[in-house]
């Protein structure tokens, strides 16, 4: 049987006339049922929770019809929504932060991080077998996570200007002191001491503050994916969705195993891999997204893109077939790799006609428009 995949998807509200953020989730809300669709720290955003699926079919009909709900509601009342890791033209300082006292919270002691915290992500939580496995497998999946952020990258804009970045959304979202790839951890317990004695330290004030790339959830044995950006496209997020399933399956494998996974051998261990090289990996992906060069945990040295992530393709290829997911992962990968990317689609049409049609076909493609 398949190993359950659900997705949590962020999406920015604003005005159809003008194009910017607005602060309008509440009345939005009011409309739609509670269980799919919540709050988040500003008021301008939205987040949708999928149902649990064992299939990626399932998934995306889940995805494709709440996305629809989503527009469909919004579109009365003027408003349009929108899946980018950030909004093309903002403006910091406009923007309300949803009242409640955890909000209230975040936005004193973090300040001008959680002010700007205008940024949306796509989340993929994936079973794992118990937390031990599952923080052992997080491990050693940390050096081919930023090729997922590659695939996501949609951000290339901020404040109205292009930051020469793919995905801008993980540079701002680097600033908060939880973020970034995980460490390597032996036990769920040790990781969960780290959590403790960081809201301890009053670092943080909750588990959910965590913000790691990739974590253990603090409620469910699952590893979730936090690295990338949202997705103007559905099929996007049923991609990397597919990827992440087939590598975490692959890693847990491992673990049981006590070795390296089939195909492993050549790739680096979870202990030589330094958090610098991750970090660096990281940063190579926000940059370039797919028109560039990325990071391969191969040989750890940079090459085009569209190289590493066929390596990772083929790497995970085993979990992807024998959950009836490689024709469609690597039809989609294809496209995505034809394509250029999300950043660089964006780029073409604000450097052809502007931002404005920008935010309109950010708007239309999420609501399932191609």
């Amino acid at each position: 049987m398949p190993v359950r995949i659900g997705v949590e998807e962020e999406f920015h509200i604003v005005d159809l006339s003008t194009g910017m953020p607005v602060s309008a989730a509440s009345g939005l809300l009011e409309r739609l049922p509670d269980r799919t669709f919540v709050r988040e720290l500003q008021q301008s955003v939205v987040e949708t929770n999928s149902r649990v699926h064992d299939t990626l079919d399932s998934l995306r009909t889940d995805l494709a019809s709440t996305r629809l709900l989503l527009a469909e509601t919004a579109a009365p009342l003027g408003l349009g929504v929108m899946a980018a890791g950030a909004p093309p033209q903002t403006r910091t300082g406009t923007l309300d932060a949803t009242p409640t006292s955890r909000y209230a919270r975040m936005m004193e002691e973090y300040a001008a991080v959680a002010d700007e915290q205008l940024i949306c992500a796509a989340q993929v939580h994936v079973d794992v077998p118990d937390r031990d496995t599952g923080v052992q497998a997080m491990a050693r999946l940390a050096p081919w996570v930023p090729v997922l952020l590659a695939l996501s990258a949609s951000s290339p804009f901020w404040l109205g200007a292009d930051t020469g970045y793919a995905s801008w959304r993980n540079l701002v979202m680097q600033r908060w002191p939880t973020s970034g790839p995980p460490g390597a951890y032996a036990s769920a317990a040790e990781y969960e001491a780290m959590v403790d004695e960081l809201i301890q330290a009053k670092v943080i004030a909750d588990s959910g503050m965590v913000y790691f790339d990739l974590r253990l959830s603090a409620h469910q044995d699952t590893l979730e994916l936090r690295v990338c950006d949202a997705c103007p496209r559905v099929d996007t997020v049923v991609m990397i969705a597919g990827l992440f399933r087939a590598m975490v399956v692959d890693a847990c494998e491992a673990v049981r195993d006590g070795g390296t996974a089939p195909g492993e051998s050549a790739a680096p261990t979870v202990q030589a891999v330094r958090p610098e090289w991750l970090r660096a990996a990281t940063w190579r992906a926000a940059r370039s997204g797919l028109r560039g060069d990325l990071l391969n945990p191969v040989d750890r040295r940079a090459a085009p893109a569209a190289q590493v992530v066929r390596t990772l393709l083929e790497r995970f290829r085993g979990a992807l077939e024998a959950a009836g997911d490689w024709a469609t992962v690597a039809d989609l990968v294809d496209r995505e790799l034809a394509g250029g990317g999300a950043a660089h689609r964006l780029r073409a049409v604000a450097d052809d006609t502007g931002l404005d049609d920008v935010v309109d076909l950010l708007v239309a493609e999420t609501q399932g428009a191609r």
